[in-house]
């Protein structure tokens, strides 16, 4: 089952007229790529008698346990065009220019919705609402069947007036230079993770899988509830983003984003190797900006909770 929260939405691949398809949550479990059990291209010629994926592709769904050979030939020998096909350098590209697209609305807040003490409400009421709606965007699209560029990057506009702000009260009013210690965690968070997973040190199957959505529904679920209190009950609610208890959550919450971020390359590996249509590169883009924010977020909240105690 897939779920509504669009952090926690990672899309798997099913066979549907040909292509893969995002359509369902991810089934992470199956053998790794360039592995012999995973690599449906080991050993000879796949396409010989039988189809080399089924009960071996871990995204088939039901009935569709075939598809459309991209590599077959026909009676010519004339190899099928692939053109369609997800590539990696598809998902730099569309990753770059949804990335793109937050860095500038970002920016664009942080210069022209100042934050001084006359602005400070207005500037706050805008970003709260572009974040509200980045958040329903967001889940439309997590709900979406196919990718919309349009929505995700709208999404990446909104929500980039959202950081922008944010992050200028931050620096200005508890931390400064925090947003530039935030991006700097997030691009080494980022960069860890990938050379750990082309190293092979991160195996994402089943099992991390099931433990990562479990930690990450937990720990939002937590949060709802310290909102609810610090809305209801004023001050910081229960503690958990104050203090000792603060810091501790803040750690947990950048793990949780390395781990989403280790799904991320999963999904992103596997839907090359399965042949994923190029269209569903904007969904991985979607997916890793995503990952990001919420790394990023993090460690501006952790930054802000260290150097605000000073």
């Amino acid at each position: 089952m897939r779920s509504s929260n669009p952090v926690f939405s990672r899309r798997g691949f099913s066979r549907d007229n040909g292509h893969a398809q995002f359509n369902a949550a991810p089934q992470a479990g199956g053998p790794a790529v360039g592995t012999q059990q995973g690599n449906p291209y080991a050993g000879g010629n796949p396409y010989a008698g039988q189809n080399p994926y089924a009960g071996q592709n871990p995204y088939a769904q039901g009935d569709q346990q075939t598809y459309a050979n991209p590599y077959a030939q026909d009676q010519y020998g004339v190899q099928a065009p692939t053109t369609d096909r997800m590539t990696m350098d598809d998902v730099v590209m569309r990753t770059a220019t949804t990335l793109g697209t937050l860095i500038v609305t970002a920016a664009l807040a942080w210069w022209f919705l100042p934050v001084d003490a006359a602005n400070m409400g207005q500037s706050y009421g805008i970003a709260i609402g572009a974040g509200l709606v980045a958040m329903v965007l967001a889940l439309v699209q997590s709900f979406k069947r196919k990718a919309s560029p349009a929505l995700i990057l709208a999404y990446a506009a909104l929500e980039g007036v959202f950081l922008g702000v944010v992050s200028n009260v931050v620096d200005t009013h508890i931390a400064s230079g925090a947003a530039m210690q935030a991006v700097i965690g997030t691009m080494a968070v980022f960069t860890a993770v990938l050379v750990a997973y082309k190293a092979g040190w991160i195996r994402v199957n089943r099992r991390f899988y099931g433990f990562v959505m479990a930690a990450a529904m937990g720990f939002v679920l937590l949060m709802a509830v310290n909102l609810l209190f610090a809305v209801f009950g004023g001050g910081d609610g229960l503690g958990f983003r104050s203090g000792g208890l603060g810091i501790i959550f803040g750690i947990i919450g950048v793990l949780l984003g390395a781990c989403f971020l280790a799904l991320d390359f999963k999904q992103v590996e596997d839907g090359i190797a399965y042949g994923a249509p190029r269209e569903e590169s904007w969904l991985a883009a979607f997916g890793l900006t995503m990952t990001l924010v919420w790394i990023y977020l993090e460690f501006l909240r952790l930054i802000a909770i260290l150097q605000g105690d000073d």
